[in-house]
């Protein structure tokens, strides 16, 4: 088994020695359990943390704060910067924000880490060599959650990807690898599709990764490197992609590692950090003392880690291996064919503290002597492009499903030089020279252009729209289409 000590890096770590102030919060379903758990081995092991517990979740939301944390966990995680969580419940429906979000965007936690490790063959897996860590971006993405019902039929989500965010989270992959002496970047994105956000992410890859021309470097389509990962997880050291296939393929890796139930997970920011286990908190289990504190109390791990108390967390960590390697499994991973006994919840923290000093037999011990680090995560400044704006793409809720009867009405439109150049729905061409097979929906995205591309003002837009308006049209939103050092900052339809 590959030594597995980084876990995270360090960002403004205090003394080693000194008691750490950590904000701690028991979540929701079997939350509590898991942290109760692992608050008993930290204890045991002597780890030099002072905790602030927080009240946060589902209670929360159901008082009426639709964002789960209130003012006096705020303040907490501002004095403290250092927060352990436990799974908490969102509730359905009635626009409650999901709070890992907003803690992770509203605090700046832009890394999401997750090693993903086999244990076998304590651990049945069918990919017994398995060593990857999953380096996730946290803030951007489709998880910008901005979205709107725009027809009756429609609804959109704005896929938001930054340069700055994009480079913060590929340097951090790279620093990461380079610190922890892994061999090779690999780069999930889909930019075949999505040429302009995935597309970016890819180019900031390509960029950065001439900066460490020690790391291997690669990069895959997500489709392929996904089903890449699931059979051949062994190819892979250090993976980093966007917000959404990160949080799915993170899931998946660590699911076939074993058990999803083993993993933690860290969020590293600009100053402050959470930790956390991956699974949710399975409501179905809660007061059963049948979940597996693992994850959680791995993620502990990374937190020891990186407050600098590599000691406590080594002591910890290789207990953890040698009382898996032991065969005393909660029921998520017991198999009468590997495991010696099946125990709680509880049983299994007594079982880690019962062997805290010593080492694992068979697994390689961790060392976390060298388990911390200070990246480098610098973010080149912007040089501003020269912008012109060349036309709009107009979005109408029209329940007409016949392009022609609209382009009927807009081809009359004249100004300034802006003409409708092209009408599509769902993103795919339907005039001019559309095909009368393609399924229509009440949502119409109208292409108006200036043939000379040259630059006209925000008023010719304004005038079109108002034009626009007059004819009773319902006007959803609009696009500007501009040119970005000559170059344009808007794709062609498909079809086009």
């Amino acid at each position: 088994m590959t030594n597995t000590a980084e876990q995270t890096a360090t960002m403004h770590a205090p003394v080693t020695g000194k008691k750490t102030a950590v904000t701690v919060a028991y979540g929701d379903g079997i939350g509590p359990e898991i942290m109760t758990a692992t608050m008993k081995v930290l204890k045991a092991a002597g780890a030099r943390i002072d905790f602030e517990e927080i009240e946060i979740g589902e209670k929360v939301y159901l008082s009426g704060n639709t964002s789960g944390i209130g003012q006096e966990a705020w303040d907490s995680l501002r004095k403290t910067r250092v927060f352990l969580k436990a799974p908490i419940t969102t509730p359905q429906g009635g626009g409650y924000k999901s709070l890992n979000v907003t803690t992770r965007k509203v605090l700046g936690l832009y890394a999401n880490v997750r090693p993903c490790v086999s244990y076998h063959p304590y651990i049945q897996t069918k990919h017994p060599i398995m060593d990857v860590v999953i380096v996730r971006e946290n803030e951007e993405d489709l998880y910008a959650g901005i979205e709107h019902q725009q027809t009756d039929e429609v609804v959109q989500c704005l896929k938001l990807i930054s340069r700055p965010g994009t480079e913060k989270i590929i340097r951090y992959a790279f620093e990461y690898a380079r610190a922890y002496g892994r061999k090779k970047v690999t780069c999930f994105s889909k930019d075949n599709i999505m040429k302009m956000t995935d597309g970016l992410f890819h180019k900031t890859f390509d960029t950065i990764g001439q900066e460490y021309p020690e790391i291997e470097k690669e990069h895959y389509i997500v489709d392929i490197g996904a089903a890449r990962l699931a059979e051949t997880p062994e190819i892979f050291d250090v993976i980093v992609m966007p917000n959404l296939y990160g949080d799915i393929l993170s899931d998946v890796a660590a699911q076939i590692t074993g058990s999803v139930g083993l993993a933690g997970s860290a969020n590293i920011g600009e100053g402050f950090a959470m930790f956390e286990a991956i699974h949710g908190s399975a409501p179905d289990l809660a007061g059963k003392n049948k979940a597996n504190p693992s994850g959680l109390l791995l993620a502990a791990v990374q937190m020891l880690v990186h407050i600098g108390q590599a000691d406590v967390a080594e002591r910890i960590h290789n207990a953890w291996l040698r009382t898996i390697e032991e065969g005393v499994h909660t029921g998520d991973i017991y198999k009468q064919s590997v495991s010696e006994s099946l125990v709680g919840t509880q049983e299994f923290a007594d079982a880690v503290i019962e062997r805290l000093g010593t080492a694992p037999q068979k697994f390689q011990a961790v060392d976390y002597s060298n388990g911390t680090a200070t990246f480098n995560i610098k973010i080149t400044p912007t040089v501003p492009a020269v912008k012109e704006l060349i036309g709009v793409d107009v979005f109408l809720h029209h329940n007409d499903r016949d392009p022609n009867a609209l382009a009927a009405l807009l081809t009359d439109l004249n100004e300034s030089g802006l003409k409708l150049s092209m009408i599509t729905n769902r993103g795919t061409k339907v005039w001019p020279d559309g095909f009368p097979e393609t399924f229509c929906t009440d949502h119409w995205r109208c292409r108006f252009t200036n043939a000379l591309k040259q630059g006209i003002s925000y008023q010719v837009v304004v005038d079109l729209l108002q034009k626009i308006h007059l004819k009773r049209l319902d006007i959803i939103k609009t696009e500007n289409l501009c040119l970005f050092d000559g170059k344009p900052g808007y794709t062609a339809a498909q079809g086009q």
